[in-house]
């Protein structure tokens, strides 16, 4: 999900100043320093942000999927975060507390209620609750399944801004599911994939899921 901030500010007039606010203004900006066209200034990227999210209110601003989804070869794994405060990954550090996540078990070494689960059965499991679970409203559309690989596109109500959630189950013997939550665009989501991954995990350890760390 993507927030987008709008700030400005204007130059005060000296003092004693008598001229009007439209002719101080204008008299501000004749005088202040050339921009620096080297780097674009902080201010002058959140303005751009501004418009960016002016656009997303006409039109549908959905982006593009990135190219980088999809189950890496080396090693085998999801992809990582980028290093904005906006996505949430298993393949990350541990000690990266802003895009850590822990994967999941669907046979838990504490045992399920009942006989332990194929990946078949578990990746059904995994469908329902996707497809019923609708954290802050986002609506989920499953674009792309395969036998170990599971991609969601979550729309907003709002612009219709997409994050794309992927889930893995690796080979081998142990049952564990990698997951990785990211929004396409902007720079911080306000815990939106955090949460929507423990609203996931929580209908999940209804049927016998469990974390493998808290989070």
């Amino acid at each position: 999900m993507s927030t987008y901030l709008v700030s400005c500010c204007l130059r005060p007039p000296s003092a004693g100043a008598e001229m009007p606010k439209a002719a101080s203004a204008a008299s501000s900006s004749s005088l202040a320093p050339p921009p620096d066209t080297k780097r674009v200034g902080r201010r002058d990227f959140v303005l751009r942000s501004s418009e960016i999210a002016t656009l997303a209110a006409i039109f549908h601003f959905s982006g593009s999927k990135p190219s980088y989804l999809g189950v890496q070869k080396s090693p085998p794994s999801l992809a990582l975060c980028p290093a904005t405060n906006n996505c949430v990954s298993t393949s990350e550090e541990i000690s990266d507390s802003n895009h850590y996540a822990p994967p999941w078990n669907y046979n838990p070494k504490d045992g399920r209620s009942g006989k332990p689960i194929t990946k078949e059965e578990a990746m059904k499991e995994l469908i329902e609750v996707v497809t019923k679970t609708k954290p802050d409203n986002f609506t989920p559309r499953i674009v792309e399944k395969k036998d170990d690989y599971i991609r969601v596109e979550y729309e907003s109500p709002i612009f219709g801004f997409v994050d794309d959630v992927e889930f893995w189950f690796p080979p081998g013997n142990k049952t564990m599911v990698q997951y990785r939550s990211a929004s396409r665009s902007g720079f911080i989501d306000f815990n939106a994939n955090k949460k929507r991954v423990k609203e996931l995990r929580l209908a999940l350890e209804k049927k016998g899921w469990a974390s493998e760390s808290n989070f």
